[in-house]
């Protein structure tokens, strides 16, 4: 095996693009060579540069095919045609038998030989999210300008360049040239090898390998928080787009001007991470601290001191844009904002007022839900989009929200109301919290399912992985804002609630209605309810997939009737799970599905086995003891389920184990005699129905 090393020097590439790129060079040249069995594959990337390494066979040996090609008596075109795929002449063929025979000698190619030749199309056809063409008339395009090109076997250049005919490539020519840091280093050197590549960029200032740039940034970051007293703000994005602007990372420490230590810590830190890539700091109470962390790309020639002054300065001018936003935004109040959404697009012909006249009803009716502040609630649900034409959030949309429930309060709005104004967003991605007052439920699940109803209605629905309003993300909230605050909601209802909320007729659906019956004015959306909730089941299921749950058992229990209360609905599916992990649930679904197999078949015959059952036809024990234990059982289990005492249903069901086995060990289910026959089935349909009360286990997987 050789090494081959490949290093491609260029400007500074994009943060977020390096990783990409790294994994589309391993892409596009494991297709290219395959043929050399490309083993110990490695990647790099960095600021400058992105580089592979793999080890590779010696080079491809010789070879030799045979092709048939055309009867001896086809037409002139046909072999032409064979001729030419082959890129053969006629002198190469010979006649066996009927047929024209081409023997072909493949020579062998060297591994450099190979290289050479393939790397410029690699290259050529290597795509960038965006790419940009540099000096000259150069066709050639990267994603900023290429300056050199290393390639190495076994240390030995593998000579090429990008010429194209009367492109000059930019003049670029393969060579075993690399520079270091762009301000510590001396200029250019030659390198022989992966490792003496990293070993002589360690010492010209350069981190080659991204990971550990990262944990360099990490554990300084941590080392100067606790000196200073304090801890970092977690933000593993930014950790890792910093790790991306540096290849000799140095972190800084700097402090915040207490004059705007009064400022919101989130319009802080959303300042300091969006405009210059700082790291927010807190104390030991979960305060904003008076201090930022930064990493520079170099150490500076009096320990930093005039790059931290520097950055001080660049903060405050920073800040002092918030602060204009922060003071001219509370000099109107939130309410007085509410009338600037109509001048606002939400969607289509959909404005951000008319959204907040629904948001506000919609939010009052899950208020009476869960018997809390309805007028409270249709406040907070009218104010929840007005911070939209605030500067503050128009200069940082990540506060859209956050800054809404800072301005109700200085208005003077109730703490509660303010909260569920800042916390309707939540939850924004899989690790952050969900609302847990019950105003703020009612405000985030009002946000959440009219933009479901809104897009849904609109024929505008996730496909693959186009998701551009969020909508997964959205129908993920409202699941977790169900499941972790165990909020008994009808959630059909729920979801018509918001289409009469959108459509501006809105109705009281009643507390024992799943809600289509309230639809009248509008049936033409039943559909799009029923598709919401499938979509917010389907949801569910990918959630229960990623916690290792058995969503399959999930499936079953819907499989036994259509409930939309997901508390009660994950209730029944935790304990079919665990009935289903123990001994007895095992061998009961085994037994379920002979059951099941043998009514399939015999149904198919002579039509379902569903009457009832004869006591004077059970002539044996077993089918005896079956029909008695299914007496005591069935009821049992339907009361158990009425109660939503799961556990207790699956108990009773668990008890049918024993006399089923011994059924299926005794009994001849298809019986010579006619009348036995249909009464043992229809006593296993009995059996079938029974356990479909609580779910129906055909669709159990196993």
């Amino acid at each position: 095996m050789a090494e081959f090393f490949l290093e491609l020097f260029s400007e500074e590439i994009p943060s977020r693009m390096q990783q990409g790129g790294a994994a589309e060079l391993a892409r596009l040249l494991l297709g290219a060579l395959g043929a050399l069995a490309p083993g110990r594959v490695r990647t790099f990337y960095g600021p400058r540069r992105i580089a592979y390494a793999a080890e590779l066979a010696e080079g491809v040996p010789a070879s030799s095919s045979t092709e048939r090609g055309p009867r001896r008596t086809a037409p002139e075109q046909a072999l032409a045609g064979f001729l030419r795929k082959h890129g053969a002449a006629r002198e190469d063929l010979c006649e066996e038998g009927e047929f024209w025979v081409l023997h072909k000698a493949v020579p062998g190619v060297g591994a450099a030989a190979l290289i050479a030749n393939i790397l410029p199309h690699v290259l050529n056809r290597f795509s960038w999210p965006k790419s940009m063409r540099w000096g000259g008339t150069s066709r050639f395009t990267w994603v900023r300008p290429l300056r050199r090109i290393s390639c190495l076997l076994d240390g030995r250049v593998v000579g090429f360049d990008l010429r194209d005919g009367a492109d000059d490539g930019h003049g670029l020519v393969a060579g075993n040239i690399t520079e270091g840091h762009r301000f510590l280093s001396d200029g250019a050197f030659e390198v022989n090898g992966c490792a003496d590549w990293q070993a002589k960029l360690l010492d010209a200032h350069v981190i080659v390998d991204a990971g550990e740039r990262r944990v360099r940034i990490e554990a300084g970051l941590a080392a100067l928080a606790a000196g200073a007293g304090v801890s970092v703000v977690p933000d593993a994005g930014l950790l890792d787009e910093v790790a991306g602007l540096v290849e000799w990372p140095v972190v800084m420490l700097g402090r915040i001007d207490a004059a705007y230590m009064d400022l919101p810590a989130e319009v802080m830190q959303v300042s300091m991470r969006v405009n210059q890539r700082y790291f927010a700091l807190r104390d030991a109470e979960g305060r904003a601290a008076p201090y930022f962390a930064f990493v520079a790309n170099v150490p500076g020639s009096d320990g930093g001191k005039a790059i931290i002054a520097g950055n001080e300065r660049v903060l405050r001018a920073r800040f002092s844009d918030a602060r204009h936003f922060w003071d001219l935004d509370r000099k109107v109040t939130l309410e007085s904002r509410v009338a600037a959404l109509d001048a606002v697009t939400f969607h289509d012909d959909i404005s951000q007022g008319k959204r907040a006249r629904a948001l506000s009803t919609l939010a009052g009716q899950y208020a009476k839900y869960q018997d809390v502040d309805v007028d409270a609630a249709q406040l907070a649900g009218r104010l929840a989009k007005a911070d939209l034409v605030t500067g503050m959030v128009g200069e940082f949309p990540e506060l859209q929200g956050v800054m809404g429930g800072y301005y109700a309060r200085h208005d003077g709005e109730l703490p509660y109301v303010a909260d569920a104004i800042a916390q309707h967003y939540q939850p924004k991605g899989p690790a952050d919290d969900v609302p847990t007052a019950p105003l703020s439920i009612a405000v985030a699940l009002a946000d959440k399912l009219y933009s479901l109803f809104h897009f849904f209605n609109a024929g505008i629905k996730p496909s693959g992985s186009g998701d551009p309003f969020a909508l997964r993300r959205a129908a993920l909230g409202v699941i977790r804002i169900i499941r972790e605050n165990s909020i008994r909601a009808k959630l059909i209802g729920w979801i018509v609630d918001a289409c009469l909320a959108h459509r501006g007729a809105y109705l009281v659906p009643s507390a024992s209605s799943s809600g289509l019956d309230q639809l009248f004015p509008f049936p033409n959306d039943v559909p799009v309810v029923i598709e919401i909730f499938d979509f917010l089941i389907d949801r569910l299921r990918v959630q229960l997939r990623a916690e290792g749950a058995r969503y399959d058992v999930l499936n079953a229990v819907l499989g036994a009737g259509q409930d939309d209360d997901l508390v009660r609905l994950l209730a029944r599916t935790d304990a079919v799970t665990a009935l289903l992990g123990t001994e007895d649930g095992a061998n009961l679904l085994a037994a379920y599905k002979r059951a099941a197999n043998i009514l399939r078949i015999e149904d198919k015959k002579d039509g379902p086995h569903d009457g009832a059952v004869d006591a004077a036809l059970l002539e044996q024990e077993a089918e005896t003891a079956l029909a008695a234990a299914l007496a005591d059982v069935e009821p049992n289990v339907t009361a158990a389920l009425k109660s939503e005492d799961f556990t207790g249903a699956m108990s009773a069901l668990a008890t049918l184990r024993a006399p089923l086995d011994a059924f299926f060990e005794h009994v001849t289910v298809n019986d010579a005699r006619p009348e036995l026959r249909r009464n043992r089935l229809a006593l296993l349909h009995q059996v079938r129905a029974a356990m479909n009360k609580a779910a129906d286990f055909s669709r159990i997987e196993g």
